[in-house]
């Protein structure tokens, strides 16, 4: 989806997670290495925390926006919930981990 949309202004920003089950144990540097596995092409950031206390304040806004908050309550359930982000910086639409955002 990178690769295709890309040059008409696509961004797609990925934030390694390890609170679902430890599937993000790695250091940075080892997660970008798995990521290039796949050949992730995306922006690929550091680890963040994406509920509670110590959820980073990007995550907290878009979970708050009137788009952005979950069907169940508003914690991310699992690795690969997705947000949509308009140029404006608006929440267009929050995906479930499974959903395909083609």
């Amino acid at each position: 989806m990178h690769a295709t949309y890309a040059e008409q202004g696509l961004r797609i920003l990925g934030f390694p997670c390890n609170q679902f089950g430890g599937q993000e144990p790695g250091t940075e540097a080892e997660i970008k290495e798995f990521a290039k596995g796949y050949n992730a092409e995306f922006d690929l950031f550091s680890k963040i925390e994406v509920n509670g206390d110590n959820a980073h304040p990007l995550w907290k806004w878009m979970k708050a926006q009137p788009k952005g908050k979950g069907l169940l309550g508003n914690n991310i359930k699992w690795n690969f919930t997705k947000f949509l982000v308009n140029k404006n910086g608006e929440v267009v639409k929050r995906y479930g981990p499974t959903d395909d955002p083609e």
